[in-house]
């Protein structure tokens, strides 16, 4: 009893609290794959700018609770003018597949060194904007970390809502499983195009906003973290939303609970070790539909 309360739940915590941000970055690549059919390789990058905002905002005296808002509003216009000027004019070419991940690995190459040169290479992190812990059915967590579960979840139950339950979502479903059909009953396709990866994208920086105070900040940071969310969408399965959710929590968890009983530098290739028997056995993914292209 002493152990689950004092070591495994804690560190089943700590798991579902990283496994939450994993989602948020998950959902958008999701979100952007299923209807762009886009593998979006710039989007750990956008992750990254999250962060960096949140960073250089907070410096010029902005409060941290507007810019969990203000950052993702702020990358929405960004999206939009990427999704229009570059990824548009390649997506609909017959290697759209190869076309748009070399553009979109270029890109965040580009972004990278930005960071780079607007930040320099260093390790910084913003305070903490909830400091200490609480009690929490006996556990003792960070409050910070208790937030983040919070607020995650609600983002993600508030995006499932407006994807499934709303007439903008059924637009967007339309879109993406028949776009001429879509825009043959009025739906402006482009629109939702360039719609649906700026929130892709938003949902990143969010990601990166929540994490900033958790996680050192540094402009490679994206580049480590999407793997993780690769694999998230990978085996929940490509543009399946409730998919990145289950898979997110238990690739994390799987992540946290074997740290306890072997070295951490296995922990990473065990969850990789997950995906592998996924595509192995389910090549979908656990939610996916066989077939989607």
């Amino acid at each position: 009893m002493d152990y689950m309360q004092f070591v495994l739940a804690p560190q089943m915590l700590n798991g579902l609290a990283l496994g939450i941000s994993v989602i948020l970055v998950a959902l958008g690549l999701t979100i952007i794959f299923g209807l762009l059919d886009v593998i979006n390789m710039s989007h750990g990058e956008f992750y990254a700018v999250g962060a960096f905002g949140a960073l250089a905002l907070g410096a010029l005296g902005f409060n941290y609770w507007v810019l969990i808002a203000l950052v993702p509003l702020f990358l929405v216009p960004v999206g939009v003018l990427v999704e229009r000027l570059l990824i548009r004019r390649v997506y609909d070419g017959p290697d759209r597949h190869v076309s748009t991940l070399l553009l979109t690995f270029g890109l965040g190459l580009i972004i990278e060194d930005l960071l780079k040169i607007l930040f320099g290479p260093n390790t910084q992190r913003p305070a903490n904007p909830l400091p200490g812990a609480t009690e929490f059915l006996g556990i003792v967590i960070p409050t910070y970390r208790l937030f983040l579960i919070g607020i995650g979840i609600a983002v993600i139950v508030a995006v499932a809502l407006v994807v499934y339950r709303t007439r903008l979502g059924a637009m967007v479903r339309a879109a993406a499983f028949d776009r001429q059909m879509a825009a043959s009953l009025g739906v402006r396709v482009g629109w939702v195009y360039s719609g649906a990866f700026a929130f892709g994208i938003a949902l990143a920086g969010l990601a990166g906003v929540l994490l900033a105070p958790l996680y050192s900040v540094f402009p490679t940071m994206g580049r480590d973290f999407i793997l993780l969310a690769f694999t998230v969408v990978i085996v929940g399965g490509m543009g399946s939303i409730w998919g990145a959710v289950v898979a997110g929590v238990l690739l994390t968890q799987v992540q946290a609970v074997s740290a306890l009983f072997i070295s951490p530098v296995w922990a990473d290739p065990l969850v990789f070790g997950v995906m592998v028997l996924v595509l192995m056995f389910r090549p979908q993914g656990i939610f996916g539909r066989i077939g989607h292209a």
